[in-house]
């Protein structure tokens, strides 16, 4: 089979499927899984899907956070470590969901003396376990609203709602993906408007985004680059296509 007839078998099953496994994609080709892979990575780099663990995924798609949570754990256990290193006792901080801001709870659960808003149920309980063995214990506000079913997290009108009721020091917000036309952006309504209100109540917005999601985009826009003081990611990716770009737009880049 040519190589552009594979590309438009493969495009037919994500248009069907919206998530299509390598195996799959295997079988229903004839082809080898090498020769999968580098049809996958083709079109990815032409924007027509994203690959994920197993198999890929249609560009504004995203994998269940099940999965997520298992994928480049190492990379974002960098990113979420430099993270805590700007953050100062005494502050207030917004703190959305997703697998990055989970493991950067369990860094600042081993702080005192922070104020940590958010609509993450996972990020109130790995504060709240820490927080009574401190000198000076962790405040944890859990944000009002109706339950995700993406997500164990709060979110829609109520959340928003909530969240104009605070002022934080620093939002540490995670996207889906963020690139130098459109800024950081997520899959989700409900997730982008929580975060895009926590952009609107911090002074200084810091978004943590492991080496995949550079140059990357998703449906909806949630914060300007110009509103970003700090992007954290990790040295990987300077590799990345969009980088340079995206540098180039925001005021500080930190490489973990």
């Amino acid at each position: 089979m040519w190589q552009e007839d594979r590309h438009q078998r493969i495009r037919t099953l994500l248009s069907t499927l919206h998530r299509v496994s390598t195996e799959r994609i295997m079988a229903e080709l004839g082809v080898s899984r090498e020769t999968v892979r580098r049809d996958l990575l083709d079109l990815e780099a032409m924007g027509e899907l994203r690959r994920v663990h197993g198999g890929a995924v249609r560009p504004a798609d995203e994998a269940p956070i099940d999965e997520r949570a298992h994928t480049r754990v190492k990379a974002k256990s960098a990113v979420v470590k430099a993270a805590t290193g700007i953050v100062a006792s005494g502050q207030t901080l917004f703190v959305d969901a997703g697998t990055t801001t989970s493991l950067l709870a369990e860094q600042l659960a081993k702080l005192a003396n922070l104020t940590v808003v958010t609509n993450s149920i996972d990020v109130a309980l790995k504060m709240r376990g820490a927080s009574g063995e401190a000198e000076a214990p962790n405040e944890v506000i859990l944000l009002g609203g109706s339950i995700s079913n993406r997500a164990a997290a709060t979110m829609g009108a109520a959340t928003v709602l909530d969240i104009h009721r605070f002022r934080a020091d620093l939002a540490l917000l995670s996207p889906v993906g963020i690139d130098a036309r459109h800024g950081a952006t997520n899959y989700d309504q409900g997730e982008a408007d929580v975060a895009r209100a926590m952009v609107a109540n911090a002074d200084r917005v810091v978004v943590l985004a492991d080496y995949s999601k550079i140059g990357q985009r998703s449906r909806i826009t949630w914060c300007p680059l110009e509103r970003i003081d700090l992007l954290i990611t990790n040295a990987k990716a300077a590799e990345a296509a969009g980088f340079a770009s995206l540098k180039r737009k925001l005021r500080r880049v930190l490489l973990a």
